[in-house]
């Protein structure tokens, strides 16, 4: 047998397997850190942040004049005082019309100039993006003399219109930015394969576009809705008589310059707070897939 021969018949050497990399203890042990060091520091967060509702909560139920830690005996006279001597129930409805008015305003618009912005191309679309993101650093305390004006020769002054107006206008850049970016990551050719079915473009973005914008179209909603309940400038300046006041004017009318009613102002506080952490409390699933639709690959 030649040497070539034997070279080619000659079984091919046995490479040894490389040992996988042992990881570095180092990173290990940054990855496994003890679980205290993750708990201390919530713990501690969560405590200052639950000890001040715990605070409202206290002076809302015990009884005027106690100084007792623990709401007890449990009363709830603030609880009536508030909504039937200082007229929180009025204010409780305003403040419902108002913020449920705001949200369908701002999301109908927004939906309609998200989808323009994110579907259609024209001259001033850059120019329009850059007046939209310049309108948020402007403060609304700027405009309420031109606001006022121009609600005073519309003949709105005192009327809900005005600050749902106002509150709309205020919300919609942001809400129109927000909007776009969720159509963007719908793909376009499901439009398409609509209209190639024999879908107008209104009927494909009915049925195709607007199923897929649900978690975007609740949290612009949510955000608009909780903007409008909290906000107190606009229904300051805009709202005179008592009857048309909301919650943050009425929270303010509780307190004067001699003395400040704590159980009441606790109370108005509750009741201020109550619609919105059951708001959050039902969307939150739809508001956190809202937030992380723009990393969802379109």
């Amino acid at each position: 047998m030649s040497v070539e021969e034997a070279v080619k018949t000659a079984p091919a050497p046995v490479r040894a397997t490389p040992e996988p990399a042992r990881p570095d203890k180092r990173n290990r042990a940054w990855d496994e850190a003890p679980r205290w060091q993750i708990y201390l520091p919530l713990g501690i967060y969560l405590l200052f942040t639950l000890i001040p509702f715990y605070w409202i909560l206290l002076f809302s139920l015990r009884p005027a004049g106690s100084t007792s830690l623990v709401p007890w005996p449990v009363t709830f006279d603030h609880f009536e005082k508030v909504w039937t001597d200082r007229s929180f129930g009025t204010y409780f409805a305003n403040s419902v019309l108002v913020g449920v008015a705001t949200l369908l305003m701002t999301t109908l618009v927004a939906l309609a100039g998200g989808y323009a912005l994110a579907r259609f191309d024209f001259r001033i679309k850059r120019g329009f993006m850059l007046a939209l993101l310049c309108s948020q650093f402007v403060p609304g305390a700027l405009l309420l003399v031109p606001l006022f004006e121009i609600f005073a020769e519309l003949r709105m002054i005192n009327s809900l219109g005005s600050v749902i107006l106002a509150e709309t206008v205020f919300q919609l850049p942001l809400s129109m930015i927000l909007i776009s970016n969720f159509i963007k990551n719908v793909p376009y050719s499901l439009e398409e394969a609509a209209w190639v079915d024999g879908c107008n473009r209104m009927t494909a973005f009915r049925i195709v576009v607007l199923p897929l914008l649900r978690p975007g179209l609740i949290a612009v909603g949510s955000f608009a809705f909780v903007h409008s309940w909290n906000h107190f400038l606009f229904a300051l300046m805009f709202l005179n008589n008592q009857d048309k006041q909301t919650i943050p004017v009425g929270l303010n009318s509780l307190m004067s310059a001699d003395s400040v009613d704590l159980g009441a102002l606790a109370a108005g506080g509750i009741i201020a707070a109550v619609p919105v952490v059951i708001v959050f409390a039902f969307i939150q699933k739809w508001l956190i897939t809202g937030f992380s639709a723009g990393a969802v690959k379109g």
